[in-house]
């Protein structure tokens, strides 16, 4: 199958063409979801929206469906429930639809000691940032890869490079999509789709909002979501994509100089920076 890439100037560079394709993007009413649409919706990619909150979805769709004529598609569902993937899927085939791209950019953190967590809003927490990114890249990678072109994006962190004491649920759960992205880069490196593990630091979007607090973001500057994004794509629009990209100058070094400590200095640095002010022990 001819690619669907164009080349612009320079040798490493064969940047994706999204003009006639169609892209998912879940947790796309705010932040890097909505950011995602943005950016590819001016590249010409027809999108489907997924979040829960439709009122936001349709006003998003909306202005991008006018500003870049672009076929935009709007899916309110609660990612969180068992076997979302397949509901998703069903949906998107309901209507028609041939999803060229996937960006798994849904996702929660909690903040605080681990024993003093509601055991429900954990049990969320996995089932949205770790079981949806499993089910819905297992309900949409087959037919990624026989198509042989598109990307597979699963938003991942910074937090997914070291133990996180006061967000140890959410650092689990990013070490857990960054492993998981890897593998699947390797696994598909031969069919032509393009997967990238992104791993944002602290960017300013609802999440701290969600969080409870900005002490999460450990007293580090905060990105901007375009920041984020452009990240991103410009990674994917390499000729030989790496596995897994970090925004941010900062963030990088603070995610590799773990491998110079050892796990005991590592934890005990991250919880002295992460901790809230007057953190329950």
């Amino acid at each position: 199958m001819p690619s669907r890439c164009h080349p612009r100037a320079g040798a490493t560079v064969n940047a994706v063409d999204y003009r006639g394709r169609t892209t998912l993007i879940t947790g796309a009413s705010s932040g890097l979801g909505a950011e995602f649409a943005r950016r590819l919706a001016a590249r010409g990619s027809d999108l489907v929206l997924v979040a829960r909150r439709e009122d936001r979805l349709k006003a998003l769709a909306a202005q991008l469906s006018a500003a870049h004529a672009v076929k935009v598609e709007v899916i309110a569902m609660d990612l969180s429930v068992e076997g979302c993937g397949e509901l998703l899927a069903a949906e998107v085939e309901r209507r028609g639809i041939t999803v060229s791209s996937v960006v798994n950019n849904a996702g929660f953190g909690t903040y605080g000691r681990f024993h003093l967590e509601d055991p429900q809003r954990l049990r969320q927490e996995v089932a949205l940032d770790v079981m949806a990114v499993v089910d819905i890249s297992r309900a949409f990678i087959g037919p990624l890869r026989s198509r042989g072109e598109g990307v597979l994006v699963n938003v991942a962190s910074v937090a997914g490079y070291q133990p996180v004491p006061n967000m140890a649920v959410y650092g689990a759960a990013k070490a857990f999509v960054l492993s998981f992205t890897e593998a699947l880069w390797q696994e598909s490196r031969s069919t032509g789709l393009r997967v990238l593990a992104l791993s944002p630091g602290a960017t300013k979007t609802e999440f701290f909002e969600v969080v409870g607090s900005e002490d999460a973001a450990s007293g580090t500057k905060m990105q901007t979501s375009e920041q984020v994004v452009r990240t991103a794509l410009k990674a994917l629009d390499r000729r030989n994509p790496a596995p897994s990209v970090i925004s941010g100058t900062m963030n990088r070094v603070m995610a590799f100089s773990g491998r110079l400590a050892s796990r005991r200095t590592v934890v005990k640095m991250v919880d002295r920076m992460s901790s809230p002010r007057r953190a329950s022990v």
